[in-house]
């Protein structure tokens, strides 16, 4: 059996490399090629192009290497009719992979795209140039394959790679000890964001709803993780100017996963951390800021009720979002208080929380195999139960 792949990052490569050892579990001869980083060349692949070959962000970034990705996206296409695989597989880089597949599909070869793009939330005219590149979409997450499943697009659910690493069982206690924090005190996990623009926008907002907040609940310790030294000296630089803070406040270097395990409550911006604090089963306050004209731009592009994958997933409002305007330091305190105060309501949702873990809890990797065999062998594509437990229609 032969396997094209292309990944355009880290986060494809070891998408890839699950993948890979999912599919020569079942096809010990299998063989791979096309474009991977280190873990996919350990399981494998013969790589033609190094992974960061994709990895472009920015427009004028873009711009300026687009020759460079037209040449590339040009000969994988001839090097793979020449191997002549039994089916490709694009690992996200949706703008390089969908297009390739497409070409790939037109010639004859079966094509999957693993990761969905958020064409559910902008850009929705993009759901048909998708019909035309692939023949199965692979998604993380159940909202996504309903929405592909309404446009007719065969399409796969398969869970979440993180879900499948996180335990369903988290010691609370047992990272505390390991982060030096007190046992019984309330504790928040502030995640301001790994980019420097979400610690301008939002670092001095988070910190000022956390001032607010020692001054109500009672023995509050803070903890900060910073996502790079850079962030680091960012935040100390901030801190600085709250000086009431610091002496509650443990900077970490990393380890915001045991940060948020720690926690009594997360006050983050968007994004995979939302995710990740919901798998962790910790409730949260979900606030940002981005620059005025990018938000006007946001509010006429983006076709979607919610922001973060935890509402997303549950489709309802389980955690407050409060965006732009609505991101006030009362606000975040107000939303945060409940969370850290009251035993039975920060319970109830981390239950809640745990029973949409199990559901996204699947052999990602495993499941992502079965479909792409089937791709390949032109056969249907395993079925998904219809909803998650713990998910509403």
């Amino acid at each position: 059996m032969r396997v094209y792949l292309i990944a355009g990052e880290l986060s494809g490569d070891l998408l890839g490399a699950g993948l890979m050892r999912a599919l020569k579990a079942r096809h010990p001869e299998a063989e791979f090629r096309g474009i991977g980083g280190p873990r996919m060349i350990a399981e494998g692949l013969e790589s033609l192009y190094p992974l960061e070959t994709l990895s472009v962000m920015g427009l004028v970034e873009v711009l300026r290497h687009l020759p460079g990705l037209v040449k590339a996206r040009r000969h994988l296409r001839h090097d793979a009719l020449a191997w002549r695989p039994d089916v490709m597989v694009g690992i996200d880089a949706p703008d390089f992979n969908l297009g390739l597949e497409r070409q790939l599909r037109e010639a004859g070869v079966p094509t999957v795209h693993y990761v969905s793009p958020s064409v559910w939330a902008w850009r929705q005219g993009r759901i048909k140039g998708i019909a035309r590149a692939v023949d199965a979409m692979l998604t993380f997450l159940p909202f996504e394959a309903s929405f592909y499943r309404q446009h007719r697009v065969p399409v796969a659910f398969v869970g979440h790679p993180l879900a499948d690493e996180l335990p369903l069982v988290n010691d609370r206690a047992a990272a505390r000890a390991a982060l030096e924090l007190p046992t019984e005190t309330p504790v928040l996990a502030i995640l301001p964001g790994s980019r420097g623009n979400e610690i301008r926008f939002m670092g001095p907002t988070f910190l000022a709803a956390a001032e607010r907040l020692l001054a109500t609940v009672d023995g509050l310790e803070l903890v900060i993780p910073a996502a790079s030294p850079e962030r680091r000296r960012e935040l100390e630089a901030l801190l600085a100017a709250h000086p009431g803070l610091q002496a509650r406040t443990r900077l970490l270097d990393g380890r915001s996963r045991e940060a948020m395990v720690a926690s009594d409550a997360v006050l983050l911006t968007s994004g995979t951390a939302a995710l990740e604090a919901m798998l962790c089963h910790r409730p949260m306050v979900v606030a940002y800021r981005m620059a005025p004209t990018t938000h006007w731009l946001a509010r006429r592009l983006v076709r979607t009720t919610w922001i973060s994958l935890p509402n997303l997933i549950a489709r309802e409002t389980l955690v407050p979002e409060l965006i732009q305007e609505a991101a006030t330091p009362t606000a975040i305190g107000e939303h945060l208080r409940p969370w850290l105060c009251e035993p039975a309501s920060r319970a109830a949702l981390e239950q809640r929380f745990a029973t949409l873990h199990a559901g996204l809890q699947r052999g990602a990797s495993e499941r992502a195999a079965e479909a792409v065999l089937a791709v390949a062998e032109r056969r249907p594509l395993p079925e998904a139960p219809a909803a998650l437990p713990g998910e509403t229609s």
